[in-house]
């Protein structure tokens, strides 16, 4: 009996050491694939992460404080040790990384996990199969977006808790434990599903049930209460991601959208991004599994677990400023449809649990037709263009990729070392990853008391070699304070890009007195320029 236990246990090792190597190959060759085209860098969520990692240790004031308040922090840690690095910063390689890191834990547990629901392993390898074969998991993959770690943690809980059902082990509610909050500290949904695990560990405990929940509860935790104090530290506002300026809900402001207070549109939405992003049979095939669960004990949690991300953000969508936006619904657009990644994992265990009803004999083979089913659709459009979460990327980069690109481009073959960009930070520090300049070459506003001072005072100390405007925003306005007591600045560039605002790029002009007869016009366009940047200033 104990060797039959064993040989059982080293299989199922075994078989784990197998899904991960091949996960790691599959990860490591899409990753390739869209490092090869570009498309590291195309979703602007990704840009800024991989910069706010850059800019902890690379910024005129490096420090704590760079994390910010709005996204939650692991995932700029993680980036962190691989952003510092030029090259893989420059290539965005550097979020890469992580995520598909991330994307082979999350496959492992979710093999493990539907191993143990299931006790069948070609029934656990369709679930793998169907979330491995996924394009656009496998896009989301390769850059350095917040979703795959949240994936990694969910699919952690989701096997730490089955295996408590079974163990009853402290290990399997410390495990879930740190799992939670490694997805608090990921993405706010992560919140949201903390009282269900403590409320399913305190009813799946069959002894010692409040300790062991109360273990869980106090784990899980203490990354929502590490926010709230690091909000009220930085900002004086425990709620400053919520509310404050640079909060969705200050971006969203009273605009409003499609699914806002009312739930049928909410679902309407977010269903249909969920099609976009699992697939038409999958949605189907998925759907019609978690029902099926019901026909299994074990399997009924975990399917209550992997479809709360899903109500967490129809949730959203009707009551918090969380729009999204699908091509074939009005106003027939893209924006937010990676949030159908929500729905996904539920649905490739039920599709799982749909092989698991069939006769023990004929699982493989319905194992195998699952997956077959479920990757149909890519194997009939093997292209980008039918990836939701690459065309939502591809899409609305065009404007910023263009202006990215021809920025850096005028700046890369002229900037000095250490003459310094007076800038903001955003979508406009792509041009110095872009370029190779140093983030703490950069004056932001980020970096206090600096920027400020700056602002308020150009004359005192604005000490830049260089400008990079982006339609109108307050470095404008201080070139045009500066234009009075100096220092003054040439327009040497200006990139106009249809659909976004003029990109203007400004160069100190040594040696104009404050007192010539340009002083009617503090930012002008010199002969001294001209002659500098000929082809630059017809433009």
């Amino acid at each position: 009996m104990r060797r039959d236990i064993a040989n059982s246990k080293h299989a199922r090792i075994f078989e784990t050491a197998i899904a991960i190597a091949l996960l790691i190959l599959w990860s490591a060759l899409w990753i390739w694939f869209f490092y090869q085209r570009g498309y590291l860098a195309y979703y602007g969520d990704a840009e800024a992460h991989l910069n706010i990692a850059r800019r902890i240790l690379d910024s005129r004031t490096p420090g704590y404080d760079q994390i910010g308040t709005v996204w939650l922090p692991l995932p700029h840690l993680l980036l962190l040790p691989f952003a510092r690095n030029d090259a893989l910063w420059r290539t965005a390689l550097a979020g890469a990384i992580p995520s598909g890191i991330c994307f082979v834990v999350a496959g492992a547990f979710l093999f493990a996990a539907a191993r143990r629901v299931f006790e069948n392993t070609a029934v656990a390898a369709a679930a793998l199969a169907v979330f491995a074969l996924n394009p656009n998991v496998l896009y989301l993959q390769a850059t350095a977006m917040t979703e795959p770690l949240f994936m990694a943690a969910l699919m952690a809980i989701l096997y730490c808790t089955v295996r408590f059902s079974d163990t009853q082990s402290w290990a399997s509610v410390s495990g879930a434990g740190a799992a939670a909050l490694c997805g608090t500290l990921a993405r706010y949904e992560g919140w949201f599903l903390l009282p269900f695990v403590t409320l399913f560990v305190l009813l799946a405990a069959r002894q010692r049930r409040v300790a062991k929940a109360a273990l869980f509860a106090a784990i899980a935790s203490l990354g929502p209460l590490y926010w709230l104090g690091h909000n009220w530290w930085c900002c004086s506002n425990v709620l400053d991601f919520y509310n404050g300026p640079y909060s969705p809900k200050a971006i969203q402001g009273a605009a409003h959208y499609p699914g806002l207070g009312d739930w049928g549109k909410a679902w309407l939405y977010f269903r249909t991004a969920a099609r976009w992003f699992a697939g038409t049979p999958l949605l189907w095939l998925g759907a019609a599994g978690l029902l099926a669960c019901a026909a299994f004990r074990k399997a009924r949690w975990p399917a209550l677990l992997l479809v709360l991300p899903a109500a967490f953000y129809v949730w959203s969508m009707h009551s918090s400023g969380t729009p999204i936006y699908v091509p074939d619904l009005w106003p027939n657009s893209y924006y937010n449809t990676r949030y159908g990644l929500a729905l996904f994992p539920s649905l490739a265990l039920g599709a799982a649990a749909l092989a698991a009803l069939a006769p023990a004999r004929a699982r493989p083979a319905a194992a195998l037709a699952v997956a077959a089913i479920a990757a149909a659709p890519w194997l009939v459009h093997p292209r980008p263009e039918a990836w939701i979460t690459w065309k939502e990327s591809q899409v609305n980069s065009v404007a910023r990729r263009a202006w990215t690109r021809q920025a850096a481009d005028f700046l890369a073959t002229r900037y000095r070392a250490g003459s310094g960009v007076f800038t903001t930070f955003g979508d406009i520090t792509g041009i110095y990853r872009h370029a190779g300049i140093p983030l703490r070459d950069t004056l932001t506003w980020d970096n206090w008391p600096l920027w400020p001072a700056a602002i308020a005072r150009p004359d005192l100390f604005l000490w830049e070699e260089w400008a990079v405007v982006r339609g109108g925003d307050p470095v404008q306005s201080a070139l045009l304070r500066a234009g009075f007591r100096g220092p003054r600045y040439e327009l040497v560039k200006i990139v106009t890009v249809p659909g976004a605002p003029a990109i203007e790029i400004y160069h100190c002009c040594i040696g104009v007195a404050s007192g010539s007869s340009n002083d009617a016009n503090p930012i002008h366009q010199s002969a001294w320029s001209k002659e500098r940047f000929p082809a630059d200033m017809e433009k």
